[in-house]
């Protein structure tokens, strides 16, 4: 018997040793994040380059579409606010449904949260972004990062005419410490002209009582995703909300941390649209993606992500974009799960 129980808890001193070995060989395959560098993000760009091949600039705005599918970038803030960047890095391109995060910032800061989710809901969505969703049913928008609840988020933002706008405007500017960068004319009449399924979605919710204004409300929302940035300005909006909205050099000015969690739990269910789901699964960062080709990642408490790519997939997401974001969670585990 006490032969037994010797070969017995030998044998699970084994087991142990042998699963222990297991994961130290394991954890051994992710770097640290704070061994990042210039070389290791060109690496893992070159190796996603060709994905642009398998995807399509988006063409339904057709200001959009002018687009060069090649161009591809992507930097990274560490966790000090250090800035690392490859590939075009000085391309522009339109924030898209990017800017969505910060007009839920603005307006949850100036209405409170309550005001805002009584009008729309947490949900994450199996449908596409400018879906009609439950508009003609329960009568309110999905979430803040549809089309529809970002209108709707953008006319909640107080001021007359095209204010709510310059808030958001400023705040890109503040949080990228760019006070260049502005929005793109073109794709703004591009937006305006086109956006009928848009202007459908604001009338429902005006039918519904979600919206008093006139369309000044709807250009607002055309202009905000008409800003023009780059993949550095995407990393530095990425660090800012994994840091509890404190800026990349450390201005704290907007620091709250209830608000940081907000807009990361709405990029993490419905920051990639229908894709958000398999994304977490995959990815595990909250993550927001624009139909320009661009994507900011959040890594909490560590680091911003912005990657650059305009040819996408069905979703509406960029398929270069989404690999190197993929590469990079593998190589330096990154997940937060």
């Amino acid at each position: 018997m006490k032969k037994n129980s010797f070969l017995f808890s030998a044998k699970g001193i084994l087991t142990a040793a042998f699963l222990s070995l297991n994961a130290v060989t394991y954890a051994q395959k992710t770097a640290d994040i704070s061994t990042v560098s210039e070389k290791a993000l060109s690496s893992i760009l070159e190796k996603n380059r060709s994905y642009y091949t398998q995807g399509k600039v988006a063409d339904y705005i057709p200001e959009l579409g002018k687009m060069d599918a090649k161009a591809i970038a992507l930097s990274v803030v560490d966790k000090n606010g250090n800035i690392y960047n490859t590939g075009d890095v000085h391309k522009k391109f339109t924030m898209q449904s990017i800017s969505k995060i910060i007009a839920l910032m603005i307006a949850v800061n100036e209405k409170g949260e309550a005001h805002i989710f009584d009008k729309m809901g947490y949900f994450g969505s199996d449908k596409p972004f400018n879906h009609f969703s439950n508009l003609e049913t329960i009568g309110k928008p999905l979430n803040p990062m549809m089309n529809a609840g970002a209108i709707l988020t953008t006319s909640l933002i107080s001021g007359e005419g095209e204010k709510p706008f310059l808030k958001i405007l400023d705040m890109v500017r503040y949080i990228t410490k760019n006070p260049g960068i502005d929005y793109s004319k073109s794709v703004y009449e591009s937006e305006k002209s086109t956006g009928h399924r848009n202007r459908g979605m604001f009338y429902l919710m005006k039918n519904n009582g979600l919206i008093s204004g006139n369309e000044d409300q709807l250009d607002n929302y055309f202009k905000q995703c008409s800003i023009e940035l780059t993949a550095e300005d995407l990393a530095k909006i990425g660090y800012f909300f994994a840091h509890q909205c404190v800026r990349f050099d450390g201005d704290d000015k907007y620091k709250n941390t209830e608000v940081a969690k907000l807009v990361e739990s709405q990029m993490l269910v419905a920051g990639m649209y229908e894709f958000s789901g398999e994304y977490a699964r995959t990815v595990g960062l909250p993550s927001k993606s624009g139909v320009g080709g661009g994507i900011t990642v959040s890594v909490p408490g560590k680091i911003g992500i912005g990657v650059f790519s305009p040819s996408l997939d069905q979703h509406g997401n960029s398929l270069a974009g989404y690999h190197m974001i993929l590469d990079m969670v593998k190589q330096y585990g990154l997940s937060i799960f």
